[in-house]
């Protein structure tokens, strides 16, 4: 069976979905979610921003490499990597260390 979740910034859950039978791609439980839905219509997160130094940015989700790239989902760059590449797989998987600690 499927689990999907989400984790705030703090390791709080927001969002459950389960129910989908073990064999189904994670990425598609996701787009037929309604947790998808509300992100595509921008009702998950309405115009919320955060500020990091000096620059405002949207609040994304964090996704693993099965979900689809999207303009408030980020995740890890996938084949021949860079430096750069590499580096930002890095940060972004220690802030994935959160969800794994919410569960």
């Amino acid at each position: 069976m499927v689990l999907q979740a989400l984790v705030d910034h703090k390791g709080c859950f927001t969002n459950i979905n389960v129910g989908w039978p073990g064999k189904v791609h994670d990425a598609h439980v996701f787009r037929n979610s309604g947790l998808f839905r509300r992100l595509q219509e921008g009702i998950y997160f309405p115009d919320h921003k955060i500020t990091v130094g000096d620059v405002e940015m949207p609040i994304v989700i964090l996704g693993d490499p099965a979900y689809p790239l999207m303009p408030w989902l980020m995740k890890p760059y996938t084949g021949a990597l860079d430096s750069e590449k590499k580096l930002f797989n890095y940060q972004l998987s220690k802030c994935t260390m959160v969800v794994e600690c919410a569960f």
